[in-house]
């Protein structure tokens, strides 16, 4: 039998704004089905760009396919069903008056029909925790919950793959442990770009590094997190993790 096409497969990818310098610089990159993998590196390291070419918001040199399909017009209504893109501002996702219509606004742009919609609404709510929000007003959420809503308003799409820039940032403890049950309870292949290390170390078996528009790592996460001298060149620290409790004698 023949093996299916990795969830997302990236191949030379370079890219540059207009007038300025080379953003991107031969990205290569293969994400299997099912895989969570990190994106880490320095501000400007180019990792928000990257996200952005996911789905076609960017384009640049090189290829980039989604579960085998390429990056073209022709295939764009179809991979950004499949890529559900978390922005790092929630209020760049939640422009609707209530959260249902945020939800919705994906499934209506497919043009399905009214009972598919609700039940799409139902089930992505249902999934980031957030039941019963329907009627409420998405600016009048708290930052956790407007993250949770973002997430659904993807997931409402029925994604293979969640790329997310920034999940944790502006989360308090609370919100930000319960993005992480969230994050690893979601079937889904996830590229997440982050700053949280904590988080990476927890959630993350794989992790790529980027700086200066180029990808310098790509292994397991414990490893690179143990290499110090190497995260330190690239502007990353270590964790600081909790002692484990001490077990009872």
């Amino acid at each position: 039998m023949t093996a299916p096409p990795p969830a997302l497969e990236i191949r030379n990818l370079a890219f540059r704004y207009p007038g300025g310098p080379e953003v991107l610089r031969d990205i290569s990159l293969t994400l299997r089905r099912g895989e969570k993998v990190a994106l880490v590196g320095p501000n400007g390291a180019g990792k928000s760009t990257l996200l952005l070419h996911l789905n076609g918001i960017l384009r640049g040199e090189g290829s980039l396919r989604v579960e085998g399909m390429p990056l073209r017009d022709e295939n764009l209504p179809a991979i950004r069903a499949r890529v559900g893109l978390v922005f790092q501002d929630a209020d760049d996702q939640l422009f609707s008056p209530t959260v249902f219509e945020d939800v919705a606004f994906g499934p209506l742009h497919m043009g399905l029909p009214e009972g598919e919609v609700r039940r799409r609404v139902r089930e992505a709510l249902a999934q980031v925790g957030m039941e019963g929000y329907e009627r409420r007003l998405s600016h009048h959420l708290s930052a956790g919950e407007k993250k949770r809503i973002a997430i659904a308003t993807v997931l409402s799409m029925s994604p293979s793959l969640l790329a997310l820039d920034e999940p944790s940032a502006g989360l308090d403890p609370r919100a930000r442990r319960n993005l992480i049950r969230l994050l690893q309870d979601l079937p889904l292949t996830m590229l997440v770009s982050t700053h949280d290390m904590a988080l990476v170390a927890e959630l993350f078996p794989r992790m790529v590094v980027m700086d200066a528009g180029r990808i310098v790592a790509d292994d397991a996460t414990a490893g690179l997190l143990a290499d110090a001298a190497f995260l330190e060149a690239h502007g990353l620290e270590a964790p600081c993790l909790p002692a484990a409790p001490p077990r009872n004698r």
